[in-house]
């Protein structure tokens, strides 16, 4: 029980511990991570405001009338003098003056021949095919390329340039080519957690601008193509927010270490170490406590229920306050006693019945002796005519046989071989009484069959002759009927039309019936020890197998006879008892 319930409280604690921390920690990176959100707005809405201000300058670049004249003669097949494309200088120079951080600034033709600076290659030398075409499809609009490869500090961008005068056709191209610094992120950085770092991708997924100095490639292809939370960057795990810059068509990366956002957590994690240690103990204390108070008094009637194994039944005599164990050592005790006196009587049965045995072979007959003494008295019969008196010798022998010996299935015998029993019975009391004795018995053949205990109804019928014709004036008659109960099972009745029971005399016997007391109990022999003997017998045998079986049922009237009554399962083998 205690380590239950440590378990238990362990379990409880380690459930609702993981469940709290992993909510505040969910808490607070969706805190951080919102906060970091509405740093990386601000940070791009400054960075547009400065791409802006580069489209607003180089547009004024592009529509200026000095270089609209030179696009428009360059269109015309008329190349633009040295004079003209000098003069362009002056309008380059605006750009310089009110943009930071410009690197240079490039004039090509609509033939993509360089027109500003004086020197230089043609514009496919400067950059790709893919990036000119952007541009051309892009109608005017600033595209960023990223890195210049020849130029690694700087970034570089690319304009087509319409015409004005000619249904805005595309008359040349400018190229502006930035400092990185001009895209610096310091300010960023600086509002930030320690360890922090801010990543600048262009639309091509190629770093642009990066705090990180040694992140590499496939780390950003990573973290452009996932949609997780956190990463991990240089073994660290990082809080990461995406932010998407339409001006620019990049993605602008901030990354804060988890731990440092996770850091307020440390507060709650000792907090919940200490409530679940303080916890623990004090359950650990109750447990103790309650378990002891329960399994205290379970351990002493344990031990007082060990010692009943070396013989010793004795009883628990403690009380306990708590009213389900008082209970349970109220019932043990009385179980003990009443075993001590089953016990007791068990032991004065055994020594009653040693002492009937002992009894019973001091008087016992050798049937071997029997059987031929009966043998030579009716051939001594037959040899002096008496032949009546002979064939009652010979029901006596069988009567005598069916009593004594027992056949393969021991007490069992069919309902067919009593009723012979029976009849042979019946012929030798006949020799007493004469004609005041007749009989009828009306069972039907299918029943005949049926498996019954040894001298299960000769005892009855015995009693009906002995008590009932016995002590009747003139002539008696004994029947015996069988038929099938409502249950299935079959009743037989057995009686006579003699004087019957008396009433005190039919109540005492129902009683010794039902307690299974016999008279020979009490010191007197003689009275109904034949029916209490089926009556017991009945119980045993049959009392589970028949419903609502009372036994041995006797019902009888002053003057009218006595009627036994018993019911017995349909069995076609003998039972095993």
């Amino acid at each position: 029980m205690l380590v239950g319930f440590l378990l238990a409280m362990i379990i409880i604690l380690l459930v609702v511990a993981v469940v709290m921390y992993d909510s505040v920690g969910t808490l607070l990176k969706n805190h951080a991570e919102k906060q970091t959100k509405q740093t990386a707005v601000q940070a791009s809405g400054r960075l547009e405001a400065l791409i802006d201000r580069i489209d607003l300058f180089t547009m004024q670049t592009v529509t200026h009338p000095q270089v609209q004249s030179i696009l428009l003669e360059e269109m015309n097949m008329a190349r633009a003098t040295f004079a003209q494309r000098q003069e362009l200088t002056s309008v380059v120079k605006d750009i310089h003056a009110y943009i930071s951080g410009v690197h240079s600034v490039e004039i090509y033709s609509g033939y993509e021949r360089l027109l500003y600076p004086l020197d230089g290659a043609n514009l496919n030398d400067r950059v790709e095919p893919v990036w000119v075409e952007t541009a051309r499809e892009a109608k005017g609009k600033l595209i960023w390329i990223g890195i210049d490869p020849n130029y690694p500090d700087t970034v570089l961008a690319i304009r087509s340039m319409s015409l004005v005068d000619r249904w805005f056709l595309n008359g040349g191209y400018l190229l502006i080519r930035m400092n990185l610094d001009y895209f610096s992120l310091d300010e960023l950085n600086d509002s930030m957690l320690e360890g922090s770092h801010t990543l600048l991708i262009n639309q091509a997924g190629k770093l642009v601008v990066s705090s990180y100095p040694g992140i590499t490639q496939a780390e950003i292809d990573e973290f452009m193509s996932g949609k997780d939370q956190t990463v991990t960057l240089g073994g660290r795990d990082m809080l990461i927010v995406r932010q998407y810059i339409s001006e620019m068509n990049w993605t602008m990366m901030i990354l804060q270490p988890v731990e440092a956002v996770m850091e307020g957590i440390s507060v709650l994690r000792t907090a919940i170490i200490v409530s679940a240690v303080i916890g623990t103990v004090l359950f650990l204390i109750l447990s103790l406590f309650l378990s002891t108070y329960i399994t205290r008094p379970i351990f002493n009637l344990i031990r007082t229920m060990k010692s009943s194994r070396f013989g010793v039944l004795k009883t628990n005599p403690a009380t306990y306050s708590s009213i389900e164990i008082t209970e349970l050592n109220k019932t043990y005790n009385q179980m003990i006693e009443h075993i001590n006196e089953l016990i007791k009587l068990v032991y004065e049965k055994e020594l009653l019945q040693s002492r009937t045995e002992l009894k019973a072979l001091q008087s016992q007959i050798n049937p071997h002796f029997l059987f031929n003494t009966l043998d030579a008295l009716y051939w001594s019969l037959q040899e002096n005519g008496e032949d009546e008196l002979a064939e009652q010798v010979v029901s006596l022998s069988e009567l005598f046989r069916y009593t004594i010996n027992r056949g393969k299935n021991g007490d069992w015998v069919t309902l067919g071989d009593e009723l012979e029993h029976i009849e042979r019975y019946l012929q030798i009391m006949k020799m007493r009484f004469g004609d005041r004795l007749s009989w009828s018995v009306d069972v039907p053949g299918k029943f005949l069959g049926v498996r019954i205990p040894r001298l299960l109804i000769q005892p009855l019928v015995e009693n009906c002759i002995l008590h009932g014709v016995g002590n009747k004036l003139g002539p008696g008659k004994v029947s015996i009927e069988a038929c099938e109960s409502k249950g299935g099972h079959i009743r037989i009745d057995v009686s006579d039309d003699g004087p019957g029971i008396p009433e005190a005399v039919l109540e005492e016997m129902r009683e010794r019936m039902a307690s299974g007391k016999t008279w020979q109990d009490d010191g007197t022999s003689g009275k109904g020890l034949g029916i209490i003997n089926v009556h017991r017998r009945l119980m045993l045998y049959f009392g589970k197998t028949v419903p609502n079986n009372a036994g041995l049922v006797v019902e009888s009237d002053e003057g009218q006879g006595t009627r036994f009554t018993l019911e017995i399962p349909h069995l076609k083998e003998a039972a095993s008892f």
